[in-house]
């Protein structure tokens, strides 16, 4: 009975939540970015993480009640290195400094007023508005704002155009200031941020005419000898890095929403990369997390997308990242660190064992067959096998893997053994009997291998499996009794044993909110890497129409809703944060939930697209992964669904399938 009203609440929740949608703020423009343009609801604030080699900035930005874009930017450099060295140690200043366009001079008087006509972000930052001087002039000023793709700088661009009757003249200060750090907090002593505005010497600017001038921010070493930063140079590498990203994996399907989000993911996922010394390293963001690496964010969460994009930098990134996690095998089966800090000079350990080893091994057999690569496959093998053998070692009495904590770390409770360890370890169990077969290894090592995973597999279900607040669905540990988002974590790796009340439960009032799924029931803290688990899994064991439904619904929220145009972390920790491993789970929404892909091997994998009952077609365009680069083509034909594979745009594969049937796809060298 407790159920049915539980269900009746629910047809309610789902008729009012997101309601907002259908009145965003912002909008996909033609260009394939999203546009905000200014109305009278302001003010309005939000903020925004970009990344690029050896910089992070976090523009907070708005508009006012008047109407004047306000901008306040948070910069981090990771590689330079504050004391103690520790996981936050980035040098970082946030600058209230926001008077560039107060600088600007016409007719020899300050602006009188400006006025925001929009903002449009596209993986840059592009702000229009209109301002009128004292003397009746109006000028159009645009705003450019990005980071440098490999140097220590922000960049920012503005555009000011002669927009009314009469010739004006404009005048722009030349600027420059410079703030030393204290010598003492510094790793390697003193830094240097320099903020420099080039200026506008006096001309007059007829109607119609437009004339440019650049602000830079930078940081670097007392002593060492910096460049010259060229915005117009930067601006053009910042574009043609975005253009790069969304000319691979391209996501064709009838929602363009949907769509927009997948490339917007795409950029947050591989701007997040910096050049340390201990080679290049995927870091979350936030204004906290750089020049390391996690166990959960980048082996387990988003290097097994990069071979999917084919971004060479990523792909380095997540190679390298299994390398350093490697110099930490050891003999007596002692934990590998949850976290590898520092550029890679220190480690991070802080919540003990977070079930760290079935992240990594889940990680690496995925990432490892999906790119293809036989030589890069054999140099991480023993990290796999390595990462088993923890895993098995930990097992307890009961079958199930024991750890300290989980991803969580604690901030909720998790019990001695918990289902998303175990769920990790049977997939990455299955991958090595994969990956071990392409490599040539032992069968008997193989077959262990299997017999484990069918093992544990019963062991899940008899440990973890039971009723939560009326829902036959998965007890996150042992002694839990409240529901958790984790609970799709079986979903997401094959066990389809509970899909139906595991769904109900994930969607039900209990869990599912505006913002995607609480954590806990009854709590108001969300995470959002739990909610693109739980999309992921929903679509991949065959409930396409809901899954399609709630990823319409989240996709809409973050892309075009208050707080745009990412993935985050978590509320209220964090702030919503854009975290960056987040926006490689959404991008695996589509691949592995969407279109069903699964590597089976250096050259293999198997497919089940789900196609919804309201689309006629999706395609997935410039898979770079598997040691090609190929197209997939879904279609509806009659009662069956069409499989296509082009490879420059040849058919290699057609099969015309049952709806949900699995396929498996071999491709040659």
């Amino acid at each position: 009975m407790r159920k049915g009203i539980l269900l009746t609440f629910f047809c309610f929740t789902c008729l009012s939540a997101f309601s907002y949608n259908d009145n965003s703020r912002w909008f996909i423009n033609d260009a394939g970015g999203i546009t905000w343009s200014i109305d009278a609801d302001v003010p309005h604030n939000d903020h925004i993480e970009m990344s690029g080699e050896q910089i992070s900035v976090v523009l907070r930005y708005g508009v006012d009640q008047e109407g004047a874009f306000v901008l306040e930017r948070s910069f981090v450099w990771p590689m330079l290195r504050t004391i103690p060295n520790n996981t936050h140690a980035s040098l970082m200043r946030r600058l209230g400094w926001d008077v560039v366009a107060d600088m600007i001079l016409v007719n020899a008087r300050k602006i009188n007023q400006e006025k925001t006509n929009n903002v449009t972000l596209n993986g840059t930052m592009i702000v229009k508005s209109e301002l009128t001087a004292h003397s009746g002039g109006k000028l159009a000023l645009t705003r450019h704002l990005f980071p440098s793709t490999k140097e220590a700088a922000y960049c920012e661009k503005y555009v000011l155009k002669n927009v009314g009757d009469n010739a004006v003249m404009v005048e722009v200060p030349y600027t420059q200031s410079i703030l030393k750090t204290d010598p003492a907090k510094g790793v390697e002593g003193e830094y240097q941020i320099e903020a420099t505005v080039s200026g506008l010497p006096g001309r007059t600017l007829e109607v119609n005419d437009s004339v440019v001038f650049h602000a830079v921010f930078k940081a670097y070493k007392t002593g060492e000898s910096t460049k010259a930063i060229e915005v117009e140079e930067e601006w053009e590498l910042r574009k043609r890095l975005i253009a790069e990203l969304q000319e691979n994996l391209v996501l064709e399907t009838p929602d363009a929403v949907i769509n927009s989000m997948f490339a917007f993911a795409k950029i947050r996922g591989s701007e997040s990369i910096y050049k340390t010394k201990g080679g290049y390293m995927h870091g979350p963001g936030g204004e906290s997390y750089y020049a390391a690496i996690w166990a959960n964010d980048q082996a387990e969460y988003i290097n097994p997308f990069f071979p999917f994009l084919g971004y060479k930098t990523g792909n380095l990134s997540a190679y390298n990242s299994f390398i350093h996690f490697a110099r930490f095998m050891n003999d007596e089966y002692k934990p590998i660190p949850s976290s590898i800090i520092a550029e890679g000079i220190d480690i991070w350990h802080g919540a003990g064992d977070r079930g760290d080893g079935a992240m990594i091994a889940y990680g690496v057999a995925r990432y490892a067959l999906a790119r293809g690569d036989k030589k890069e496959a054999m140099e991480l093998w023993p990290l796999l096998q390595w990462c088993l053998e923890y895993c098995r070692r930990n097992l307890n009495e009961e079958g199930v893997v024991a750890s300290d904590s989980d991803e969580l770390e604690n901030r909720f409770p998790s019990g001695d053994a918990n289902l998303t360890t175990s769920c990790l370890y049977y997939d990455a169990l299955l991958s090595a009997s994969y990956l071990g077969k392409e490599l040539g290894k032992p069968a008997a090592e193989l077959q262990s291998y299997r017999k484990q995973a069918r093992e544990l597999r019963q062991a899940i279900e008899k440990y973890f499996g039971g009723n939560v607040e009326g829902f036959n669905t998965y007890k996150y540990y042992k002694e839990n009794e409240v529901l958790r988002s984790w609970i799709c974590i079986p979903l997401t790796v094959g066990i389809y044993d509970r899909k139906e009340e595991t769904i109900e439960a994930l969607f039900s009032p209990r869990l599912w909110t505006e913002n995607g799924l609480l954590t806990q029931g009854g709590s108001s803290t969300y995470w959002d890497r739990s909610t693109l688990y739980a999309l992921r899994g929903v679509l991949a064991c065959g409930e396409t129409e809901k899954g399609l439904e709630y990823l319409s619904r989240y996709s809409k929220q973050r892309l075009l809703g208050e707080h745009v145009p990412y993935a985050i972390e978590a509320w209220p920790e964090g702030s919503q944060r854009h975290l960056s491993a987040e926006s490689g789970l959404y991008c695996r929404i589509i691949t592995e939930g969407l279109f069903g892909i699964r590597p089976v091997g250096l050259r293999s994998f198997t497919l089940t697209p789900r196609l919804p009952a309201t689309w006629d077609t999706i395609s997935l365009k410039r898979i770079r992964a598997f040691g090609n680069i190929f197209d997939l083509h879904v279609s509806r034909e009659g009662k069956r669904v069409k499989i296509e594979l082009l490879i420059d745009n040849k058919p290699i594969v057609k099969k015309l399938v049952r709806e949900n049937e699995t396929v498996t796809i071999r491709l040659t060298p």
